[in-house]
């Protein structure tokens, strides 16, 4: 069956009263579905209190809305919710402190394939990292796909969710954190030490980390590349930097 059935996910909420609902109650909303050309009054009101919290949406055709909704009457409208609450950055401190480890920290920078930032939670959570950052816009959030392809992790690592992560890494690094950002000419990752505050900046599948925030980084760490193909899965990238910090940290 399609990752969209509703019979599959639990992160569909359908209907005008439901996502307004959703929204005044203050529900974390990842995206909002509206029909094409939809100028029903109900529905603009929504999409205004949605913008107001600058809810992220979406047009799509109608015939989208029912196929996700499983036909149900969805009145031109779906939300996506997130299947566990995000954390904050503190909360991802205070687990490390209450581990009595130095923090051990994965940040992501727009990550977008559900897939990737769910291999890269199931693999955070075997290395002990105490939690991941993502930004708000442009990255896969904690929907059913991603809570499938983590394996249950997403339930034991907490996840945070930022309005700008170039300003997070500043925070990190005044809070003693040294971060580290993948990306290519770096330091080869087997001469970087990892035993102390560590924050591991992984980029997009596409375009990598930004220029902003590579230059936010402490310091560029890069794999050797010794085949033709000069750069690996996101997720493989970030799961070979995790277990590098974690043989560290043991």
């Amino acid at each position: 069956m399609n990752k969209d059935n509703p019979k599959q996910r639990d992160d569909l909420i359908v209907g005008r009263n439901p996502v307004n609902e959703a929204i005044r109650s203050g529900r974390e909303l990842d995206r909002i579905l509206v029909a094409k050309g939809e100028k029903n009054g109900a529905i603009v009101a929504i999409l205004a209190k949605a913008r107001k919290k600058s809810i992220p949406i979406k047009e799509v055709d109608i015939k989208k809305l029912d196929y996700i909704s499983g036909h149900a009457n969805h009145q031109g409208i779906a939300a996506y919710t997130s299947v566990k609450e995000y954390a904050s950055v503190d909360d991802i401190f205070a687990l490390a402190e209450e581990r009595g480890e130095k923090p051990f920290i994965v940040v992501l920078d727009e990550i977008e394939d559900p897939h990737n930032l769910g291999a890269v939670i199931r693999t955070a959570e075997c290395t002990g990292v105490h939690g991941i950052i993502i930004p708000k816009r442009r990255s896969a959030s904690l929907s059913f796909a991603v809570s499938k392809a983590s394996a249950g992790a997403v339930e034991y690592v907490p996840v945070a969710r930022v309005t700008n992560i170039s300003n997070t890494i500043e925070d990190l690094k005044k809070r003693g954190v040294w971060v580290y950002g993948a990306d290519m000419d770096g330091k080869l990752y087997t001469e970087c030490d990892f035993s102390g505050a560590v924050a591991l900046v992984i980029g997009n599948e596409g375009k990598g980390i930004g220029r902003l925030v590579r230059e936010k980084c402490d310091e560029i760490v890069s794999l050797p590349m010794k085949g033709k193909i000069k750069s690996l899965n996101a997720s493989v990238a970030a799961g070979v930097l995790m277990y590098a910090a974690a043989a560290e940290k043991d």
